[in-house]
This record gives structure tokens, C-alpha cells and sequence, in this order.
């Protein structure tokens, strides 16, 4: 068991509801948002990186990058409001802030300052507050309500905000000063009068806040009738007082580099303000030829700034500074003349005629319809990228306002995207392909291994359902109206069959491509790919069906539907037409729920189905098995072909991989965010290498999964993915003709050409002679006037040089007199200056003077305390000296006493030690005559040791020859007892198999005569019951007939008596006295019979009871018979094998003798050897 390793690859989409959803982070990498991840992705090299959000979040609602491109935030909807910055390098979360006592649930706008030290983050509905932090300590330092008038500041300490590093326990807010406290901070702001109207009608107040790049204490908001500026100063923002202005929808704004507010409205005005909050511009974006085009976004850009407006139009704005117009001459009516938007004129008097933006340039996106969302420049503002409404990003190469419109056009940013909910998506097997239908009436086929859009087509209507061939040539795609069966050509999705199905919701070709089912309604319908026919109907659900699985041979296929039912039917003959070969084999039902997807193993043994009912269910042989219960509704799942890896999709955008086979824990999985609305399917590649999801937020997610057990997958060797293409006949002719009438119109262009460049040359040889001719006769006559200037610049350079001399003698006279008086003047004041720095000077160095006295009387004090203490030091130093010194002496002393007596004990030592050595000496000597002595017999000793060797020598030759044979003969034996044993070994074993299949076999035998006694003694039984019946019938319908006729008799009597009513009375009481009785007796012989029946049945029961147990003892019996029949089988061959092993152990015991002789004689031999 074991959960698979999930890793995201790739995703195509854009989550177009975020706030600044574009950002570049280097020349080639921007991040945007899709589904629940934040995307790092690299134009050039085509890749992706992925920054999930958090847990339990509900969606990214926002997001900021830093100047430095280092940081990035995301802020989140969820129970709280949540931002998260990220490390766009490492991409690890670096801290989450988060606002536990706010009402609002998400982030609307967040920003960063300048140097990246703080940030803001501006919350939702109701409080619509304003929070600044210092992020990297986590700290929040103060906020503030944007919407209403009546401003409540509330600092950090008392504001309830928290923050959170990675998951840490929060850190409460506090307070902090700042520096930089602008001249109105402590008044209150004017906003438009309409703000707490919009507010209490619960529009999106505030859309856009930001930092002052120059100023990290000043922040600007702007929203529906508000516009808005703030300072932080004393630990508590406060609004800025400004001039009153018009009411506007504002949408967006932003700061230039010379602190400009640039603001854009929804009427079509663009308006300029400092940053004081004062108006100094409004640029009308309405003319009398165009429509009215609302600012969606504004970027700062170069000298000026770039806005998105409506129609789809990009405008570049640059700066103008008039004054410097008028100083070259000018006029500036000119330079506004120039411009592409006229300023209005806005509350007349109060803007400034000396700066205003030119417009450089206009760009048009290619469908004018579109809304721009946000716009985002490359570092070298070469490139500029902006998303839209719809989900779609563009980009275009930003060059001189001089280059011509249609030089530059908008060119789609990565591929295009889906711009609504996916409803169908299908992958194949030869083809690295994925096929997906949308709400927005689009039919895209992608190409996961090089991560690009292969074929888009629009159609006229939605497209409910997709499903593309194994081949990759042919896809099925279910509209309201009829199936259609189409070509993916090179460049085009062309129908060439369709079929009258309406409303296809769900369907999928078999896994081989030769049957393809789809559903109408709550019926399947199964066609041949190849002829078309309709070769059954699968009938069975009540609702609608919304999930079908072939299994891997297609022989079956699994089924599940809205109404709570599940089918697995079996597809065992295809080849009629009239369904006979179709029969549902199981089906589960269950009515509580409502199933979205259902799939089967491999075997097809067990079924996975998901719904609304929050669990995952494991059914086998139409049964319930197993339950796995879920914290939100699962929508899909799917398993590998190789049936070793399981995916849940889920409501919430997440994907499970469970631990497969499913054990009885519900939390044994792991959870991977994706998107950010309900997974509405999922697949797995052919070679469960890549597992593809698709949700209604439009997005498409490629994940490489593997087995973590590193188990190999299903597929041996790489699939080889088949280059082949589409092409139809009449363009392939088409293109063929074309080609050939370009060769031709290339080979007429080249000659003409040719003749073109010869006439061009002759006429060019004949222009250059005249050119030359006239250019010669020009510099003669130049020659001529260059010598002629030559002698009046002489004459002019003399009387010039004149002129000058006698300017400089009366320069130079002006000058002396005026440097002579500024410098008496200079001289007089910097003698004041001297005088009365010289005074200052003197006070203050005496007063230093003074402060140095005192410290330095405090330091010679405090350096005859040192002086006295270092004496009385000294001192006492001595005196220990002196008394250590005399313990030492008397130490030593006694020591060289004891050294002195040691030296004469060892003196007479010494002596004895002399004559022990003048003994020792002799005895040597005496020693060194005895080992010459040995040594004549040592000689002796060796002579006879090697005429002893050489005996042993002969003996050991003689007996290793008698132990080798005697070695070969028992490895002999060895052998032949072991070719004995092995086949009465497996003889063995093969009995031992034979036993248990024969007891397994009887087993079965006993189970079946047993059962089958049972049925017949209970027909048997019921056969004698049903006889009695009849004839007890049979007499009582006697009894009745008699007693019947007997009545009438008895009535015929009593009518003869009509006319007297005494008699006809007693005879009726007789009449009435006999039969009446008897039907009494009658019941109670019925109850008499009841009671015999009961005990006629309890005869029968224990009857069969001991019949039964004869059975048994009788079974009993012969199993014990057979048992110890297989025992004493078992007890001979117990008896061969011990056998065979006391023979083995003897032969072994005598190979041990033997070995023990050879070491003894070794022993023998060496013990000989050290005697010699």
C-alpha cells in the first residue's frame, strides 16, 4: 500500500478576478495566478514553478511584488483575512499575516513600499480597514477605515491584528513611531460625499492601495467615490487634508517617479495630482469621435506612465516640461497642440499651465470588446504584458513613439487560455495530446510534453462533452442539438459525422477506439467508430448518467448517474447489432447519493465511485465494501492503468492521491491544491506518468506522478508517440497548386529583379559620372573661396587680437577696483565673524576647561586611593612571602635528612649486591662448561632426529594413501545416499500436495452430497405433506357434499311445514340444533388437525435432524478412516526418511573418524618430530 508522489508540471489558465495579477520578476519571468498556485513562468525555456496557497484557503483574492523583485505577497480568502509572503527565490514562505478581530474575510489589495520593509493590506466589507505592517517582524503598526468620514484610528496595540511567521504563534501589534510625519497628519481627510453610501450598498469601496515610492509613511487609496491620503506618524495613520474633489468612480492610479498621483475613472478621466493631494491635471480620454473609454489600469512607465482604457486601448503618456519649450523658443500653445489628449481644464484655476503628459503613443488589442484587468513592464521596459476579463494574456514589444502603429501588434502571452468552466477533457494513447470542451463554446487541443495549444476552434454553440481517439486523429464532442464526429486536421477541427444525440453530457471511446459510447439522456448508447452503427443501448439508469469507463480490454463497461445507480454491464458479442451481446452483470444503487464518477480496476473486479454524499466507495460483486468518508464533496477520481495509484478530485479545486488499496482510515492521503473551483475531471496517461485535471475555473493542471514505492510502472519501455497528421485531399491539392504557382512567381520576381537591378545599375554609373563631374568643378570653385577666407581671417584675427588686448587692460582695471571693494567688505565682516567665533570659542572652552579640572582633581583622588591600596597590598604580599619562604626552608630540610639516610641504606646494599655477583659470576662459569656439553650431544640428537625423519616421512606417505582412498570411497556413499534422498524427497512433497488437493476435493464432495440430501428429504417431506392435504381435502369435500345433501333433504322437510309456524319452528330449532353442532365440532376437529399437523411437522424436523447426524457420525467416520489411512502413509515414509538420515549420520560419523585418525597422526607425527 503506498500513496503516489504527485509534482505539478504545468498549468494552462488565469485566475482573472485577481487584484495586480501580473508581475515580471526578471527580463523573463513573470507570476501570475491560476487556479490556488501562484505561477513563476520562464518565457524562454517555457517551464513553471508553483507557490501554492495555505490550507483551508478559499481562493487568492490579491497579490504584490516587491521593487527589488525578492518578495512576493498573496493575500487570501478564507475564515479570516490572510496575506503570505513568499521568497520569490527559494520560494519558501517567509511570513502570513492575518487579522483575527476583522469581519471581513479576505485581502482586496495589498502593496509593498519602496525598500520592501512594509506593506499594507486593505480588507473587504463591512470594516473596509486599512493595515500597515512592518512584515519582517511580523508587527502590525497601525490601521484605519477608508470608506467613511467619521475616521476611527486605531492603532497597532489596540487594533487586534496578528501576525503569524510560517505558523507560529502570533505576535501582538505595537504601536511603533515613525519618522516622517507630513504637515497634515493630524487633520482629518475630505472624501467624496458619496463614499458611505456606496459603502452601505455593499459595492467594492476601495480597489487600489499604494505606497509613496519616496515617502514609505504615505499611502494612497482609491475606489468607487474615493480618493484618499494617509500619513503614519505617532504610531497611528491619519488621513491628509486636501482640496475637494469631483465624485468619480475611481479605478486605478499610481505614482511616478517625481511623486505624481496619476488617478483613472470610470468617465474617461485621467487626473494628475501631487502629492500633497492637490489637482494639477485631467486628461479627458473622451472626444467627440470616440466612445466613452473607462481607465482600468495605470502603470508607471520611463518619464510618464502607461494607461489600459476601455475599447481596448493601451496608451503610453510621456512627460513634458513646457518651460523648457518656451526657453528654446517654443510658444507653449505648440507643445499642447502636440499632445494626444488636451488637459480640460478641471476646477479652472487651480491647475498649473507649466507641466503636463503628452500622449507618445496608442496601441490596440486585437478585439476591442476586451476589458484590460492589469498591466506589468519588464525591468528594461521592453516588453509589456497585460491580462484580461477573460482570462487571456498579451504582450507587445514597447518601442519609440516614432514607429508606426502597425509595426508593433499584441501578440498572445504564453498560449491562449479557457475563459470559462471546463466541462469535458480527454487524453489519448499515441498522441502526447489532451482535448478539452468549454463553456465559452471553444474545443482546445494541448500538447503536455512541449506545454503549448495545438488547435483552438469556436463554435457556434456550447459543447458539452469531448473525447478524443486513441490515435489522436479524431475527437467526438456532444453539443444540444447532435454528437459530432470530427477530424483534428493540421490547422482546423472539421465534422464529417454526426449523430442525432442531444445533449451529450458524457462520452468516451473504448480504450482499442473501436466502439465509442455516449449518453442520451439516462440511456448509453454504443457506436462502432468505423461504420457507425449503433450496436446497442445500455438502459437501466432513471436519471441523468455522468460518468462511463470502459475497462481495459473493453469488455466492460461501468456506468454512474444522478439517480444513485451504478451498472457494470458486459460487452461479451458486438457483432450484432440488435444488443443481444450486452447484460448488465452487477449494479448498485443507492438513492441518497448522487454519483459524478465511477471507475473500475483493471480486473474489473472492484468499482470506485464518488458523489454527493462526501464519500468514496468501494464496491465489489455489487456490494458495498468498503467506505472512505471525506470533509467535502469529492467530484472525480481515477486510477492508473496500472492500478496502482488512485486521484480524488474534490469540490474545493483539490486533488488526493489516496493510499491505494484503500485501507479503513479516512485521512490516509495526500492533498495537492490545484484549482480554485470544483474539478470537473480527471485523467491519467496512457503510460501513468502524468495525471491531467481540468475545474471550472478554466484552468488545466499537467501533475508527474510516480509510485513512491518506486515500483515500475505498467509500461516497459517509452511510448513512442506517432508523428502523423490530417491533412484533407482538397488542401493538400490546394496547398500543392499554391506551392507551385509561388515557384513560378518566385522565378518571374527573380528575373524581373534581375532586369530591374541592370537598368538600376546603368542609370546609377551615369549619375555617378555627372555627380563627379559637377562634385570637381564645385570644390575648385571651393578652393578658390576657401583661399579668399583665408586672407580676410588673417585681417580679422589681427584687428580682433587688437580689440582683445584693449578689453582686457579695461576688464582688468573694473575688475581690480570691484574685487578691491569686496574684498575690504569681506575682510571687515570676517573680522566680526572671528571676533565673535573667538568669544563663543573662549566661553566654551573655559567652561570645558573647568568640567576638565574637576575630572581631572576627581581622577588624582581616585589615584592616591589606588596608591594607598596598592601599599597595604605590597604588605600583606610580603609578609605572606616571608612566611611561606620559612615553611618552605623547614620543608626542604626535612627532606634532605631523609634523602641522606636513604643514600647510606642504599651504600650497604650495594655491597651485598657485590658479593652476590662475584657468586653469580662462578656459578656462570660453571654453566658455560655444561652448555658445551650439551651442545656435543645436541649434535648427537640432530643425527638421530633425521634418520627419524626420513622414517616418518615413509609412514606418512604410506598412510595419507590409505586415508585419500578411503575419503573417495565415503564421498562415494556421500553422493549415491543423496541421489537416493532428493527423489523420495520430492515423492514426498508431491504426495503431501496430492493429500491436501484430495482433502480440499473431498471436502467439497461431503459439502455437496450433504446439501443435496437435504433437498431431496425436504421434497420429500413436502411431497407427503402436499399428499395429505389433497386427501384431506378430498374427504372434507366428501363430508361437505353429504352433509350438503343431507340439508336439503332436511329442508325439504321443513317446507312441507310453511303453512304452520309451530312446527316450521321446531323443525327449523332441530335443523338448527344438528348442523350448527356439527360446524362446531367441525372447528374443533380443525383444531384438532392443527394441532396434529404441528406435531406431524415437529416428527418430521427431528427426523431429519437425526438423519443428519447420522451423516455426520457416518462422515466423521470415514474422514477418521482416511485420516489414518494418510497417517499411516505418513509414519512409513517418517520411518524412510529417519532411515535414510541414520545412514547419512553414520557415514558422516565415520567421515568424522577418519578425519579425527588423520589430525591423531598428525599429532603423532609432530609430537615425534619436537622429541628428535
Amino acid at each position: 500500500m503506498s500513496i503516489a508522489a504527485v509534482a505539478h508540471r504545468h498549468v494552462f489558465g488565469l485566475k482573472g478576478d485577481v487584484k495586480e495579477n501580473i508581475a515580471f520578476l526578471e527580463e523573463q519571468v513573470v507570476i501570475y495566478p491560476a487556479g490556488s498556485n501562484s505561477i513563476l513562468y520562464n518565457t524562454e525555456s517555457k517551464s513553471q514553478k508553483f507557490i501554492p496557497v495555505t490550507d483551508k484557503c478559499e481562493g487568492i483574492t490579491a497579490m504584490a511584488v516587491s521593487a527589488s523583485k525578492k518578495h512576493v505577497v498573496i493575500a487570501e480568502r478564507g475564515e479570516k483575512p490572510l496575506a503570505a509572503i513568499y521568497d520569490v527565490h527559494t520560494l519558501r514562505r517567509r511570513k502570513i499575516l492575518t487579522v483575527n478581530d476583522s469581519e471581513s474575510k479576505e485581502f482586496v489589495c495589498v502593496a509593498f513600499s519602496s525598500d520592501a520593509k512594509y506593506l499594507i493590506t486593505q480588507s473587504a466589507g463591512p470594516d473596509w480597514t486599512l493595515y500597515y505592517w512592518t512584515w519582517e517582524k511580523t508587527k502590525l503598526m497601525a490601521s484605519i477605515r477608508t470608506t467613511t468620514n467619521a475616521t476611527s484610528d486605531k492603532p497597532g496595540q489596540s487594533g487586534g491584528g496578528t501576525a503569524a511567521a510560517g505558523g507560529a504563534t502570533p505576535a501582538t501589534g505595537t504601536a511603533g513611531a515613525a519618522a516622517g510625519g507630513g504637515a497634515g497628519g493630524g487633520q482629518a481627510a475630505v472624501a467624496a460625499a458619496g463614499a458611505a453610501k456606496d459603502t452601505q450598498a455593499g459595492a467594492t469601496a476601495v480597489v487600489q492601495i499604494s505606497f509613496n515610492p519616496a515617502d514609505n509613511t504615505q499611502i494612497c487609496a482609491v475606489g468607487c467615490g474615493i480618493f484618499r491620503l494617509f500619513r503614519y506618524a505617532e504610531g497611528a495613520l491619519k488621513p491628509l487634508l486636501f482640496q475637494k474633489i469631483e465624485q468619480r468612480n475611481f479605478l486605478c492610479h499610481c505614482w511616478t517617479a517625481d511623486e505624481k498621483i496619476i488617478v483613472g475613472s470610470e468617465d474617461g478621466h485621467i487626473l494628475i495630482f501631487e502629492a500633497s493631494g492637490e489637482l494639477r491635471h485631467d486628461i479627458s480620454l473622451v472626444t467627440l469621435s470616440t466612445a466613452l473609454r473607462p481607465c482600468f489600469a495605470i502603470i508607471p512607465y520611463g518619464k510618464g506612465f502607461i494607461a489600459g482604457c476601455g475599447g481596448g486601448l493601451i496608451s503610453v503618456y510621456e512627460f513634458v516640461d513646457e518651460s523648457l519649450n518656451t526657453a528654446t523658443g517654443q510658444p507653449a500653445a505648440a507643445a499642447a497642440g502636440a499632445a494626444g489628449a488636451a488637459a480640460s481644464g478641471a476646477q479652472g484655476s487651480g491647475l498649473s499651465g507649466r507641466e503636463q503628459f503628452r500622449k507618445a503613443r496608442d496601441f490596440t488589442l486585437p478585439d476591442e470588446n476586451l476589458k484590460i484587468t492589469y498591466m506589468a513592464t519588464s525591468p528594461s521596459e521592453d516588453t509589456l504584458v497585460c491580462t484580461m476579463e477573460n482570462n487571456q494574456m498579451f504582450s507587445i514589444i514597447l518601442g519609440n513613439a516614432e514607429v508606426k502603429n502597425e509595426d508593433s501588434k499584441f501578440d498572445t502571452f504564453a498560449q491562449p487560455f479557457h475563459h470559462g468552466q471546463i466541462t469535458g477533457m480527454d487524453t489519448c494513447i499515441r498522441k502526447p495530446l489532451i482535448v478539452t470542451c468549454s463553456s465559452d463554446r471553444s474545443v482546445r487541443v494541448w500538447n503536455y510534453l512541449e506545454s503549448t495549444s495545438e488547435l483552438v476552434k469556436y463554435f457556434s454553440e456550447e459543447a458539452f462533452s469531448v473525447a478524443i481517439h486513441p490515435s489522436g486523429l479524431y475527437i467526438l464532442v456532444g453539443f444540444s442539438d447532435k454528437l459530432r464526429l470530427m477530424n483534428l486536421l493540421i490547422d482546423d477541427i472539421r465534422p464529417f459525422r454526426e449523430f442525432t444525440l442531444r445533449g451529450c453530457r458524457e462520452c468516451r471511446f473504448s480504450n482499442g477506439g473501436q466502439y465509442f459510447a455516449a449518453v442520451h439522456g439516462n440511456t448509453i448508447q454504443i457506436y462502432s467508430t468505423w461504420s457507425f452503427e449503433n450496436l446497442g443501448n445500455l438502459k437501466g439508469h432513471n436519471g441523468k448518467v455522468r460518468s462511463i469507463h470502459w475497462s481495459s480490454d473493453d469488455s466492460k463497461i461501468t456506468t454512474a448517474g444522478m439517480d444513485g445507480a451504478i451498472y457494470d454491464w458486459a460487452l461479451k458479442d458486438m457483432s450484432s447489432s440488435n444488443g443481444t451481446g450486452i447484460k448488465r452483470e452487477g449494479e448498485s444503487i443507492l438513492k441518497s447519493c448522487s454519483y459524478t464518477s465511477a471507475v473500475s480496476t483493471p480486473d474489473g473486479k472492484s468499482i470506485f465511485a464518488v458523489g454527493s454524499d462526501k464519500t468514496l466507495k468501494e464496491i465489489i460483486d455489487s456490494q458495498i465494501v468498503r467506505e472512505l468518508e471525506s470533509d467535502t464533496v469529492l467530484t472525480q477520481v481515477v486510477l492508473s492503468h496500472s492500478g496502482r495509484m488512485m486521484f480524488v478530485g474534490t469540490a474545493t479545486g483539490t486533488i488526493r492521491a489516496m493510499k491505494f488499496p484503500l485501507g479503513n482510515e479516512p485521512g490516509e492521503y495526500q492533498e495537492h491544491q490545484a484549482h480554485s473551483g470544483p474539478i470537473s475531471k480527471l485523467r491519467v496517461g496512457y503510460d501513468d506518468s502524468f495525471l491531467f485535471s481540468a475545474s471550472e475555473d478554466g484552468c488545466l493542471y499537467v501533475f508527474k506522478v510516480s509510485d513512491k514505492e518506486g515500483r515500475s510502472l505498467k509500461r516497459e519501455r517509452d511510448i513512442i508517440y506517432a508523428d502523423e497528421i490530417l491533412v484533407t485531399k482538397s488542401d493538400l491539392e490546394e496547398k500543392n497548386t499554391m506551392m507551385a504557382e509561388l515557384k513560378t512567381r518566385v522565378e518571374e520576381l527573380k528575373m524581373e529583379n534581375e532586369y530591374q537591378l541592370r537598368l538600376k545599375d546603368m542609370n546609377f554609373n551615369e549619375k555617378i559620372k555627372e555627380v563627379t563631374e559637377k562634385f570637381m568643378q564645385e570644390i575648385e570653385a571651393l578652393k578658390i573661396t576657401s583661399t579668399v577666407l583665408r586672407t580676410d581671417k588673417e585681417k580679422e584675427e589681427v584687428r580682433h587680437e587688437e580689440e582683445m588686448s584693449e578689453e582686457r587692460e579695461r576688464h582688468s582695471r573694473e575688475l581690480l577696483v570691484k574685487l578691491q571693494g569686496q574684498w575690504e567688505r569681506q575682510m571687515r565682516d570676517m573680522q566680526q565673524a572671528k571676533e565673535k567665533a573667538l568669544n563663543e570659542l573662549t566661553s566654551h572652552f573655559e567652561q570645558k576647561l573647568k568640567e576638565r579640572q574637576a575630572e581631572i582633581d576627581q581622577l588624582q583622588e581616585e589615584i592616591r586611593q589606588q596608591a594607598r591600596e596598592f601599599e597595604e597590598t605590597t604588605r600583606e604580599t610580603e609578609e605572606d612571602a616571608d612566611t611561606e619562604i620559612l615553611e618552605l626552608k623547614h620543608r626542604y630540610e626535612r627532606k634532605l635528612k631523609e634523602e641522606r639516610e636513604i643514600g647510606l641504606r642504599l651504600k650497604g646494599e650495594n655491597g651485598i649486591m657485590r658479593k652476590k655477583f662475584n657468586t653469580l659470576q662462578s656459578e656462570i662459569d660453571t654453566h658455560k662448561t655444561e652448555i658445551a656439553k650439551m651442545y656435543a650431544e645436541e649434535k648427537k640428537l640432530h643425527s638421530i632426529i633425521k634418520s627419524l625423519e626420513k622414517d616418518i616421512a615413509g609412514l606418512k606417505k604410506e598412510k595419507n594413501q590409505e586415508l585419500e582412498k578411503f575419503k573417495f570411497v565415503l564421498d562415494y556413499k556421500i553422493k549415491e545416499l543423496k541421489r537416493q534422498i532428493e527423489p523420495r524427497e520430492q515423492d514426498i512433497q508431491g504426495m503431501t500436495h496430492q493429500i491436501k488437493e484430495m482433502d480440499v476435493e473431498l471436502e467439497h464432495y461431503h459439502k455437496t452430497n450433504s446439501n443435496l440430501e437435504l433437498t431431496i428429504a425436504d421434497l420429500k417431506l413436502k411431497l407427503r405433506a402436499a399428499e395429505k392435504e389433497v386427501a384431506k381435502e378430498r374427504s372434507r369435500v366428501k363430508a361437505c357434499v353429504a352433509i350438503i345433501k343431507r340439508f336439503k333433504v332436511d329442508l325439504n322437510d321443513c317446507v312441507q311445514y310453511i303453512q304452520e309456524p309451530k312446527l316450521l319452528k321446531a323443525s327449523l330449532k332441530r335443523l338448527f340444533q344438528k348442523y350448527c353442532n356439527d360446524s362446531i365440532q367441525s372447528e374443533e376437529t380443525m383444531e384438532v388437525d392443527i394441532q396434529q399437523e404441528f406435531s406431524r411437522q415437529r416428527e418430521h424436523l427431528e427426523r431429519t435432524v437425526t438423519s443428519l447426524r447420522k451423516k455426520v457420525t457416518k462422515d466423521q467416520g470415514i474422514h477418521r478412516a482416511d485420516n489414518v489411512r494418510i497417517m499411516q502413509e505418513n509414519v512409513s515414509l517418517i520411518r524412510e526418511i529417519n532411515q535414510l538420515r541414520k545412514d547419512l549420520r553414520g557415514v558422516r560419523q565415520k567421515e568424522k573418524a577418519a578425519q579425527m585418525a588423520m589430525k591423531n597422526l598428525a599429532l603423532v607425527q609432530k609430537e615425534t618430530a619436537q622429541a628428535l
